[in-house]
């Protein structure tokens, strides 16, 4: 016994010894695959917008609670690093390592980028989600930002967006002639046709535009954001639907080289981080909109819907571009016929339940 006794003490000993030496070669192991890191955030968006800056800080903290500090992502609103339209800018000069933006912002170097953000006619949110996480579309994404040093996450949707806040109402196409607009991306080159002329500006400018008669009409997002904002008080008429704006998805566009740099496991807590702010941004819109839409009617707000007249003169003059911009761009084309292939999937599918139901349920709700 005293002989087997001795001989379990040694070998625990031993055994204690060698996890205490496991334990010391761990811990830096497990230090060093876990680092600190620091990147910086740079928005397109305003602090005002709690939804849309919000996705921002959705993911930053996502990210910072999920490494228990170590990855941490510091975020800054659109002017306080750059200006809001140059946040992709600044990612690929390595002034930061990661924006959160719209990607149609900068269809100006190609028009392709507005596919990852909203194009006239397109996608819904849902669609939109379906089309980059299970269509193939985060993939196409990608290999189209290669070329600008970037890869992209999809972080947050707004939904169907508002037509804008007009000074009168377009009854007509013809209405759109001349007239001065606020209207992000692609969707400009469109209104175009008709007439309109189109002008890029950043979430924080536009009310003073509007105030001051520099443009006529204004469309930023919905009813929550747009309130905030006050366009109501300098333009009377709200139109619907935005159809240049299905379901306008949100990006965060992070440095190529910085998040192959990431340990893996830091790279699938950004993807997580990314999901988590997009789920959120589009919920929190969908909670806030229709209350903000009350507040805006019962100010004065006069809603109005672009006539079918419109709508099929918009959409004519949408295919025209698409037809225009495939002969001539073949990244254009390429992620244009995925897309729209993708697209007339998707709503031979929805005209059969999601529409039916919803349109079922509106009627019972304005039967009381």
């Amino acid at each position: 016994m005293t002989i087997k006794r001795r001989e379990f003490i040694k070998t625990a000993t031993v055994g204690a010894a060698a996890a205490a030496g496991a334990a010391v070669i761990a811990a830096p192991a497990i230090a060093q695959s876990s680092p600190e890191v620091r990147w910086r955030l740079t928005s397109s968006f305003p602090k005002s917008l709690d939804t849309i800056f919000g996705a921002a800080e959705v993911f930053s903290k996502a990210v910072n609670e999920a490494t228990d500090g170590k990855f941490q992502v510091q975020v800054f609103a659109g002017g306080e690093i750059v200006p809001p339209l140059q946040a992709l800018d600044a990612v690929q000069n390595g002034t930061v390592e990661v924006c959160h933006t719209c990607m149609y912002y900068y269809w100006g170097k190609d028009p392709t980028f507005a596919f990852g953000t909203a194009v006239p006619f397109g996608l819904n949110a849902r669609q939109m989600n379906a089309w980059f996480y299970h269509g193939g579309g985060n993939q196409l994404i990608d290999e189209f930002l290669a070329d600008y040093g970037a890869v992209g996450f999809p972080a947050g949707n707004t939904g169907t967006q508002m037509g804008g806040w007009f000074r009168r109402e377009i009854k007509t196409a013809a209405d759109f002639k001349g007239l001065k607009m606020r209207i992000g991306g692609f969707a400009g080159l469109v209104l175009q046709k008709l007439g309109v002329v189109p002008q890029l500006i950043a979430g924080g400018d536009i009310y003073p535009s509007l105030e001051k008669g520099t443009i006529d009409a204004a469309e930023w997002v919905g009813p929550y954001d747009d309130e905030k904002l006050g366009f109501n008080k300098v333009a009377p008429i709200y139109h619907f639907p935005g159809w240049w704006e299905g379901g306008a998805a949100l990006h965060l566009l992070i440095s190529k080289q910085k998040f192959a740099e990431l340990p893996k496991h830091y790279q699938a807590i950004v993807r997580a981080a990314a999901a988590s702010a997009n789920v959120d941004a589009q919920a929190k819109y969908d909670a806030q909109n229709p209350a903000a839409l009350k507040r805006l009617v019962a100010a004065g707000t006069q809603l109005r819907p672009f006539s079918q007249e419109v709508m099929e003169a918009c959409h004519k003059a949408a295919l025209e571009v698409y037809a225009e911009q495939s002969a001539k761009n073949p990244k254009f084309k390429k992620m244009h016929d995925h897309y729209m292939a993708f697209r007339n999937d998707q709503y031979l599918w929805w005209q059969v339940a999601e529409y039916n139901y919803d349109n079922f349920m509106i009627r019972q709700r304005a039967r009381g």
